[in-house]
């Protein structure tokens, strides 16, 4: 008797998200009501505004809005991309002409060109924890790298290193081993 009674609350234990949710599409007729009211009360929207949660709320969606609206594709849209000046990696020459303003969640593609007169190398573990690296192209070889520490050029070459700043401060590219100024790059997340 104690396991047939046990077996039955059990089954009545299971049946029971079965019936919530049954239950849930007949309350939610009153909520969508609830919400539209809410949205026409409040005359201090913009009619656009209001039109749209009214909406979202007759058909169930919620649409969170964010400061920025990227449209479609997000923070990846074509609109948020942008192009920075080049680094060199040259024996005896500035790595970038002047430092680099960024904003956060923007999209950027530099490029890295070494002329080969020196084995030379641009590290910044610090820079590469503060962006999101998209890729990393070489040779027309795109690269989807979990994480990236430092560049190294062995020869003359170029690479593109696409990217979105995330996290705001100050982050600089260097060449290791090098102490002057001329020889890093400087980023400036805001």
């Amino acid at each position: 008797m104690t396991r047939l009674l046990s077996m039955l609350m059990i089954l009545a234990g299971l049946a029971l998200p079965a019936t919530a949710q049954e239950a849930a599409p007949e309350a939610a007729p009153e909520a969508e009501a609830q919400t539209a009211e809410g949205a026409e009360a409040e005359g201090e929207e913009e009619e656009g505004e209001e039109e749209e949660s009214a909406e979202a709320g007759a058909e169930g969606v919620l649409q969170a809005s964010g400061k920025y609206d990227f449209g479609f594709s997000g923070i990846m849209a074509r609109d948020n991309r942008a192009l920075l000046a080049p680094l060199t990696l040259s024996a005896g020459q500035p790595v970038a002409s002047g430092e680099y303003t960024l904003k956060s969640g923007g999209y950027y593609t530099i490029h890295i060109n070494a002329d080969g007169t020196q084995e030379l190398a641009l590290s910044g573990g610090d820079f590469f924890r503060a962006v999101w690296i998209n890729e990393v192209v070489i040779n027309d070889i795109e690269i989807r790298p979990m994480g990236v520490h430092s560049i190294e050029f062995d020869d003359a070459g170029s690479a593109r290193i696409s990217f979105i700043a995330i996290v705001p401060g100050r982050y600089t590219l260097s060449i290791p081993g090098s102490t002057g100024e001329t020889q890093q790059a400087v980023f400036n997340i805001q």
